[in-house]
Parts: C-alpha cells; structure tokens; sequence
C-alpha cells in the first residue's frame, strides 16, 4: 500500500476548514441540544401523563429514527420551508440538535431521578418550592453526574456530524470524498479524515476527564 501524501498535502487547508466546521457543528449541536434537551427532560418528568407525552414522543422519535433520515428531511423538508431553499450548514446544526436533545433529555432525565427522593422531601420541609428546589438542590447535584454521559454525547455528535456530508456541508467527510473524487484514492483520504476525527474525540476524553477529577474533588 504506497500513500501518496502530495495529495493530503494539497488537501490539507480543505480538510481544516472542515474540522473547524465539523468542530463548530458539534458544538452548536451540543449546545442547543442542552438547552432543549433541559427543557424535553424536564416535560418528561411532569407527573401529568398528558402533558407528558408530548415530550415522550418527541424523545421517542428522534431517539427511534435514523439521524441519517433525519438530516434529510431537516434539509430537503423543513428548511427549504423556511428559507425556500436547502442549506447543508443551517440544516445540519438543526438536525443534530433536535437530535442531541432528546437524548440529552434522557440524560437529565436519568441524573435527576438518580439524587435520593429524600433530597426534593428535605428541600420542601424548609420552605422551597418544587422549582426552587429542582434549581437549588436537586439539578446541582444530578449535573456532576451527567458530565460522563454528556461527554459521551458531544463525542457520538462529532462522529455522527459527518452525515451532513450528505447534504454538501464542507466538513471533513465532505472534503475526503472530494479528494477521492479527484484522484480516485481511498487510503489518502479516508485514513486521513479517521485520524481528524481520532485527534478531536482524543482531545475532548481528555478534557472530560479532567473536569470528572475537577469537580471530584470539590
């Protein structure tokens, strides 16, 4: 097997530009993912099986589909429907937040229902509210547990975020197969785009774990 690196070479601000792309989807994935991940998994806990059940589906369906199909329908459905015209980046973000908040969702749901039921009891015997007490004592504690799972999370989402490749967003996948497309090359560039995405899911274990041991210790 002889590699040809004149070719990774020439490819190489393509394959960047894709990282730093691929990099800036999993963080905005990640970070809307959250924000609606918090508000679905808190939905999902309401006592009320009605007004629940919203929520469950929600979870249900994008934990129960293919991200792959739903990147599709995201670009070629839902944004096009906005925009009136598909848009790989836009649709991206969307389709991996809606994504990564349902099983976000299931993340804080599982935190919260794992701090001892004595905890909420505690919190109302002094005068706290359910809200209150949810803000102050219970989502504290479940968070630090929620860390390795989340982490887990944002490091699938960097891995899955080369399916809107599919859909021409110039991420890492989408710039090795422009390579093999030019050349016809599979090693150059597929071993390439791995070892991308090797260094940035390397990279953010280790920085997951530092914070486990940060906040282990306080």
């Amino acid at each position: 097997m002889d590699i040809r690196f004149d070719i990774i070479i020439e490819y190489l601000p393509y394959l960047l530009k894709g990282t730093l792309l691929t990099i800036g989807l999993s963080v905005a994935g990640i970070l809307f993912g959250m924000l609606l991940g918090l508000l679905i998994g808190l939905g999902e806990m309401i006592r009320n099986k009605i007004l629940a059940l919203p929520f469950l589906c929600y979870v249900g369906f994008f934990r129960g589909t293919p991200l792959f199909v739903q990147i599709l329908i995201v670009n070629f459905g839902a944004v096009p429907l906005f925009l009136g015209k598909t848009n790989g980046i836009v649709a991206g973000v969307i389709a991996l937040s809606l994504n990564s908040a349902a099983y976000v969702a299931e993340i804080l749901r599982g935190g919260v229902q794992s701090i001892e039921k004595g905890q909420m009891e505690a919190a109302r015997s002094l005068g706290l509210s359910h809200v209150q007490a949810m803000r102050y004592v219970i989502l504290p504690q479940a968070f630090k547990r929620m860390i390795p799972p989340l982490g887990n999370e944002f490091i699938v989402l960097i891995k899955d975020s080369s399916l809107v490749s599919v859909i021409a967003a110039p991420e890492i996948v989408y710039w090795a197969q422009a390579m093999e497309t030019q050349y016809y090359r599979v090693w150059e560039p597929y071993l390439t785009a791995a070892f991308l995405y090797l260094v940035l899911t390397l990279s953010l274990s280790f920085l997951l774990r530092f914070i486990e041991r940060r906040l282990a210790t306080e």
